[in-house]
């Protein structure tokens, strides 16, 4: 049997969730008696700039970063995001990426335009999942829950069961709003 390891990149803007995400990734990860290191550079994440999160697990980890293509997967909560950390993804990684899209300030005002199509060189380099999450958490019952939704679609990739997921998010999630997130989980995973 082959050791358990796998190296993710987890991208988005602030407030998304990126942060939970990965301490639920890394929760499980510990919980599956594996090695984790996480890294998370904020930016400027209260006001809705670029965040991302560094997730290295195995039987042995010994750096938190994740060098550019080396990355199994990239969980990217909004497109543009997606698009600008393809780089970390090893040839043929898994995007796993929010159709959402938030405006960077410099398409608010003007200076910039949004890619019709930020996806597109991804498309050709990697396995690309794209995945209305926004949809999915408003139907679980609560729009913040985006991230659970794309991380229920990631769950199906990593070796844990289910009850590992379950008992990670539990522990991460405030005991009000675990309902409303193991749904929009439960959505990710079986859409």
């Amino acid at each position: 049997m082959s050791e358990m390891r796998f190296n993710l990149i987890i991208a988005g803007v602030g407030g998304q969730g990126t942060l939970l995400a990965g301490k639920i990734i890394g929760q499980a990860a510990l919980m599956a008696s594996l090695d984790v290191k996480i890294s998370e550079v904020h930016g400027m994440a209260q006001r809705g700039g670029s965040v991302i999160t560094h997730v290295r697990a195995g039987q042995s980890v010994h750096a938190p970063l994740v060098s550019p293509g080396e990355a199994d997967f990239l969980l990217a909560f909004e497109v543009l995001e997606g698009a600008r950390s393809a780089y970390f993804l090893k040839p043929g990684g898994l995007l796993i990426v929010n159709t959402d899209r938030i405006l960077p300030m410099p398409v608010i005002t003007g200076s910039v335009p949004y890619p019709d199509d930020p996806l597109h060189s991804a498309r050709s380099l990697y396995q690309v999942d794209e995945i209305d999450a926004m949809s999915a958490a408003v139907l679980a019952g609560n729009p913040q829950a985006v991230n659970m939704t794309l991380l229920g679609a990631l769950s199906v990739k990593l070796p844990f069961s289910r009850d590992i997921w379950l008992g990670a998010i539990s522990l991460s999630v405030p005991g009000k709003t675990l309902d409303t997130n193991l749904k929009a989980f439960d959505l990710g995973v079986n859409r």
